[in-house]
């Protein structure tokens, strides 16, 4: 027998069917309460509201679960790739051997972009944020590839579209770095890996080839995975809503890095970092600024630490120490700013006022100390971020296209004046 909740109102009961999900987490279908009884809900920031079903990822805050279709975050870290990872996401099973061959060579055969695109980068000022190049750039991909734009395209066409947005991002992720270093741009290499052709391509010049350490390559790997899909975030929401307005996916994941932009969603890493280094500047006390964290009448704050979905602990943050670990260990880097890092983790996973708040630190806190280790510039990290988060972003804005959802178009609560004359500008 279907579930069903009732509302009282008006004198009148109103029965809305319960939808539960594989994992047992249940909803209340309110879709038809404005037609029957001229309601809408009000839930601002939609913290509780489920605006799609999803087949993609599971997370269960309070146990500290992040699954990608049913696989654990854990075992998928250490056993798989991030292009194996990207595969699943999009076409929903883990590849055979032959799928993920096929895979990487399409995407190693599309890496290249149209060199009319360092135009593009040109006109931009060596000052410009990244991200903003970045979005400029893939949303400009619709230019070079303008079959992309047509929404009732065949499937195979679709894919194409899908493996260039792959195999490009690196590509244009680099050159934005190279744009804010004043650097020329340098080609990728498809004989080497995902993420080592990446690394060469941020950090060679014309007349220097940068040699890539595989212990650094291995954590991007590693931090990609993590990074891939978190379910309906701000950033993978606006790629599915642009996308139901039938955009094309280089918009939507280009309308998807403009929401992960902000310092309240891909820029916490960031932010890490600057609060590592104000902590610096103020002398590098770091219980001092402990207890400041401590204190509720102090607006300090430590960032990088708990995380709004994860109520006990980030799983993802377990995984990703390790890794940042082999990082430090492995390049020997002496850095008064990651010293610090260093003790604030320790002291945090000793004190009871943390280990009682659930206060550990998080993906962010790890994700921001490699990045600073490995030399790349703070409004860079929201670029790494965008790159691990695009597999995620291509998965939902495929499904949500494969599953015919309409057009997205919340609803609201008016608080405004009525009816009003208007007043000629004479008598105002």
């Amino acid at each position: 027998m279907s579930k069903v909740a009732e509302l009282h109102y008006n004198n009148k009961i109103f029965k809305l069917p319960i939808i539960e999900g594989s994992e047992n987490e249940s909803a209340i279908d309110i879709s038809k309460l404005r037609n029957e009884a001229a309601l809408i809900t009000l839930d601002q920031g939609f913290k509780n509201t489920g605006s799609t079903k999803s087949s993609i990822t599971f997370l269960n805050g309070e146990k500290g679960v992040l699954r990608y279709r049913g696989y654990s975050i854990e075992e998928l870290a250490e056993k798989s790739s991030f292009l194996e990872v990207s595969y699943l996401l999009i076409y929903g099973e883990l590849p055979k051997k032959n799928q993920l061959e096929n895979f990487i060579e399409d995407i190693s055969k599309h890496t290249l972009v149209h060199e009319d695109f360092k135009s593009i980068l040109d006109g931009f000022p060596s000052k410009s944020h990244p991200m903003g190049v970045l979005a400029a750039l893939v949303s400009s991909l619709t230019a070079f590839y303008p079959k992309s734009l047509d929404p009732n395209r065949s499937a195979e066409e679709v894919n194409g579209t899908i493996i260039r947005a792959i195999a490009k991002l690196p590509t244009l992720a680099a050159w934005s770095f190279k744009n804010r270093m004043r650097q020329p741009v340098v080609y990728p290499n498809n004989n080497l890996g995902y993420c080592e052709n990446f690394i060469r391509m941020m950090f060679s010049l014309p007349t220097f080839e940068y040699e890539v350490n595989p212990v650094v390559a291995k954590a991007l790997d590693k931090l990609l995975i993590l990074h891939a899909d978190h379910e309906q975030n701000c950033s993978a929401s606006t790629v599915r809503i642009v996308g139901s307005s039938h955009a094309s996916l280089y918009a939507s994941v280009s309308a998807g890095i403009a929401a992960l932009w902000g310092p309240l969603h891909g820029g916490a890493n960031q932010a890490v970092i600057e609060m590592l280094e104000a902590i610096k500047n103020a002398g590098g006390d770091v219980d001092r600024f402990i207890n400041r964290a401590k204190d509720k009448n102090d607006s300090f704050r430590l960032m990088g630490f708990g995380h709004r979905v994860y109520k006990n602990f980030d799983p993802r943050a377990k995984i990703i120490k390790k890794a940042a670990d082999d990082v430090l260990n492995q390049l020997g880097i002496k850095d008064p700013v990651l010293d610090i890092a260093m003790k604030l983790e320790s002291a945090a996973l000793k004190d009871d006022y943390f280990i009682e708040r659930g206060l550990y630190p998080n993906v962010d806190f790890y994700s921001g100390i490699i990045y600073r280790a490995l030399g790349i510039p703070t409004d860079m990290f929201t670029v790494m971020f965008a790159l691990g988060r695009l597999p995620g972003w291509i998965a939902q804005w495929k499904e949500m296209r494969e599953n015919h959802e309409p057009i997205g178009r919340p609803r609201q609560i008016y608080t405004g004046h009525n009816l009003r004359k208007y007043i000629p500008i004479s008598k105002r």
